[in-house]
């Protein structure tokens, strides 16, 4: 252990050369350490941490990442921090990540393609081994975030850029018709509460219910909010909620929603016109949601939704991106490749709303 009693410069160490000086180390031995602590002997990685707690050194991660082979940080952008589907997707890849022995670097684009422009330009000035993106969509950079994918492994999450990138999300062609089935077997044939088209997400699953509908032989029909390139899902469905309850009314009493958020805003517009929700008899309306929120269990009543596995789809995600990685460094490919393109089925998830 260094006896910071006996040597002040101690305080003062700003680089790795100064660090490995004062442990006794050689800078290659040191440098080792911190691209990959296993592989120093573990006296030597033992010293090196004790040194650690007594100096006040941190090294500078990017500049090491730059230096590096493999690189050991890897971006994530999305599209809003603040969506709570978003928030689990980046707290669970960044454990898997962690656990990894990587660093993850997040990036928010909060629904504006400028952001979305920085980050990506961040991205690349990193110089980040591999990238998951969760693209804007409509308004998404899609030259550029070619020309990133052009030198840098990248994967799309929850929503693709286009056909041809690397893509894990969920099969809206099979939650969509899930839950439509359910509330056409269960009561009236529900009308579809869309959300804002900001992303292939959005049009995806009107296309999948509008199909469900016409082959179950019944007439699809549709709340529209308009043309926005807004996030705020939840102001937007509220406003439109509102103004479909004091005008011509919903066309059916069952209204299936496009995500979670839009349907909080419709439950708390129905709410607040004295309407109720739910299955218990002499109920005046059915809602029902998609994605499985944290917060559809809470709300008055529960959401019945179908939820999208947020845990599996980071795991596909971060281990395609690694796959990636390797291949970049040089690695053979796996005999049997995974497909660029993974969907995963939802399941249905039966709440007091519908």
């Amino acid at each position: 252990m260094v006896d910071r009693a006996n040597d002040s410069s101690g305080a003062n160490v700003k680089t790795m050369e100064e660090f490995a000086a004062l442990v006794g180390l050689s800078r290659p031995t040191v440098s080792k350490f911190f691209h990959d602590p296993k592989s120093v002997r573990p006296t030597t990685r033992t010293r090196i941490e004790a040194a650690l707690k007594d100096l006040d050194f941190r090294p500078n991660i990017f500049a090491v990442n730059l230096n590096r082979r493999r690189k050991k940080i890897i971006g994530l952008i999305v599209p809003d921090p603040m969506d709570n589907f978003y928030m689990a997707l980046t707290c669970r890849i960044e454990s898997i990540a962690s656990q990894a022995g990587y660093f993850m670097l997040q990036l928010n684009s909060n629904g504006q393609p400028e952001l979305e422009e920085r980050a990506i330009a961040t991205l690349a000035s990193m110089n980040v081994g591999g990238a998951l993106i969760a693209p804007l969509g409509i308004k998404s950079h899609g030259a550029k975030l070619k020309a990133l994918g052009r030198r840098t492994p990248l994967v799309f999450i929850d929503a693709p850029l286009d056909g041809s990138e690397a893509f894990v999300g969920t099969n809206n062609h099979q939650s969509m018709p899930l839950i439509a089935e359910y509330l056409c077997r269960s009561g009236a044939a529900p009308t579809y509460f869309e959300m804002p088209a900001v992303n292939y997400n959005a049009i995806e699953r009107r296309k999948a219910y509008g199909a469900t509908l016409e082959r179950l032989g019944r007439q699809p029909s549709f709340v529209e909010v308009g043309v926005t390139e807004q996030w705020n899902f939840e102001a937007i469905a509220y406003d439109a909620a509102r103004s479909t309850l004091r005008g011509p009314g919903f066309p059916s009493r069952t209204i299936l929603c496009a995500n979670d958020r839009v349907a909080f805003g419709v439950i708390a517009a129905i709410n607040e016109s004295g309407a109720t929700i739910g299955v218990a008899a002499g109920c005046d309306y059915r809602v029902a949601g998609h994605d499985n929120q944290p917060l559809s269990a809470y709300t008055s009543p529960a959401l019945t939704t179908v939820s999208q596995d947020a845990e599996r789809m980071s795991r596909i995600a971060f281990d395609l991106l690694v796959g990636k990685m390797d291949e970049a460094d040089g690695a053979p490919p796996p005999a049997v490749r995974r497909g660029h393109r993974i969907l995963l089925n939802a399941e249905l998830v039966l709440r007091k709303s519908a």
